[in-house]
């Protein structure tokens, strides 16, 4: 059985989620904790919960999403796991950073390049790699069939879509995301997203405003 829990981190109040199942291998996606404080919470929840992390994913590189990868990845001895194409969206973060007055950022050495149809495991859980471009330049989403569950990083949200207008986004293109690849999932699949409150595809094929059927 797949558990999901998210910690809204950093000032952009950005989901991290952490999900496991019953062999208490778990994954985590896109850190955003910024600080040691966040850090402390996120490996405080891992311990409490007797979790073994498996896998340091990312949907996209945008700076929100990335500000614990280090951490993560150091903390944990993981590779981070990311489409090669991100990188181009990874390597434009100290611009952003500068301009919030962050540190710059370092990439982990060890990386792991996802593809569409990628399947990646931990304990008895598999997800499949989707491919939702759009949002950024290689945005993938993350999908657990059993539970129906999908992690949709800011491609979708409640009743709206990720941004367009940052380097390597084309609303044309995450449209087609979202009608193509996320709308053909199930109705009842629940969307975990990147900010704010979850949601499902049945709920915003029939009221994202942004996106139709």
């Amino acid at each position: 059985m797949l558990n999901i829990h998210f910690f809204t981190f950093n000032e952009f109040h950005e989901n991290t989620y952490i999900l496991w199942d019953e062999t208490l291998q778990c994954v985590i996606i896109d850190p955003g904790c910024g600080n040691s404080t966040e850090q402390k919470i996120l490996s405080h929840f891992i311990q409490q919960n007797n979790l073994e992390v498996s896998l340091l994913l990312n949907t996209h590189c945008h700076i929100d999403h990335i500000l614990g990868n280090q951490y993560v990845a150091n903390k944990y001895n993981l590779p981070l796991h990311l489409h090669e194409k991100e990188l181009f969206t990874y390597k434009d973060t100290d611009r952003w950073a500068a301009m919030f007055g962050l540190p710059k950022f370092e990439i982990p050495e060890r990386l792991v390049f996802l593809t569409e149809g990628d399947e990646l495991f931990f304990g008895n859980t598999m997800l499949k790699v989707l491919f939702t471009p759009g949002h950024s330049i290689a945005s993938v989403s993350f999908y657990e069939k059993n539970s129906q569950t999908l992690i949709s990083g800011d491609v979708l949200f409640y009743e709206s879509i990720g941004r367009t207008d940052l380097p390597g986004g084309n609303f044309e293109i995450l449209a087609n995301s979202i009608k193509n690849v996320l709308y053909k999932l199930p109705n009842e699949t629940k969307v975990y997203s990147g900010h704010g409150p979850e949601t499902t595809i049945g709920h915003e094929k029939k009221n994202n405003q942004h996106v139709g059927v």
